[in-house]
This record gives structure tokens, sequence and C-alpha cells, in this order.
């Protein structure tokens, strides 16, 4: 089976409900969406004396904006989902290059919240520990700033320690 590609760059050609989710969420994010949702507002409003408020006028805003509410939920959460796995890519790359750098945390949104918060901990412990010292550009790990700070602090006459 060939794969069609997009003339203008030879890449593959996108999948349609892609290249669909992708314009809607651009389109609904533009200040020109906002302006049409609140100009169909405004004419509802408005017509509201015309048909005398009834079930019927109300029925019309209320199943308009459920129905485009329920399908938006789904075309902006596949278009999130794209940006977020790229996101997740180009910090996974940064890790992976970075020399030093903690590899347990290339791929950590597959990790589980108990995996996350314990790394969480190790971080505010390193934020806690980096305060004693006067550059924080030196550490890259979690490990590496632990150890670096605790030698310092055992380095350092008793006296000149700050106390918690």
């Amino acid at each position: 089976m060939e794969t069609q590609t997009d003339s203008s760059n030879n890449l593959p050609k996108k999948p349609f409900f892609e290249r669909f989710s992708l314009a809607v969420a651009k389109a609904t994010g533009s200040s020109w969406a906002f302006i049409l949702a609140l100009a169909t507002v405004i004419i509802w409003a408005i017509l509201g004396p015309v048909f005398h408020y009834s079930e019927d006028w109300q029925l019309v805003i209320n199943t308009g904006t459920t129905i485009v509410t329920f399908l938006m939920v789904f075309v902006i959460q596949k278009a999130q989902n794209k940006e977020s796995l790229s996101v997740q890519l180009k910090l996974n790359e940064l890790i992976a290059a970075t020399k030093g750098a903690s590899n347990r945390l290339v791929a950590s949104e597959n990790l589980s919240e108990e995996e996350l918060a314990i790394l969480y901990e190790h971080y505010c412990a390193m934020a806690e520990l980096t305060k004693k010292t006067s550059d924080l550009r030196k550490s890259h790990s979690v490990e590496e700033a632990i150890e670096k700070t605790e030698k310092k602090l055992e380095k350092e006459p008793a006296g000149n320690r700050k106390s918690k």
C-alpha cells in the first residue's frame, strides 16, 4: 500500500481527521470564532421577543450549544493529544541529549502518579539543598545535586551553615 505524500514537502499526508481537528482547533481558538459565537448569542437574545421567549426559542440555543460543545470536546482533544505528544518528544530529546541529565525523566509521562510524586519529592529536596549553594546551574541531576550539596555542606565550618 503506497502512502500519499504532500507535494509541497514530500512528507506523508496526514489523515483527514488529524488535518480537520487541527484546522478546527486553530479556527475556534481565534478572535473571529469568539466574535461569531457572541454574535450568535446576541441575535438569539434579540429574537426572544419575536418568539415570545417560547420553549422552542430556548431549545434552539440549548440544543445548538450542546451539540457544538459535544463535538468540540473530541476535536480539541485530538489536537491536544498530538500537541502534548510532540512536546513530550521534544523534552525527551533534550533530556537524552543533555550530559548529566537524569534519564529517569525520559518518557516520564508514562510513570504512575505515585512514581511522579516520588520524583517530585526528589526535585523538591534538590531545590532545598541547592538554595544553600551559590551556583544553581552546576548540578544536572537529583543525585548529582544532592551529592554535591552534601559535600559542600561537609566542607563548611559548622558556624557557616544555615539552620532550618
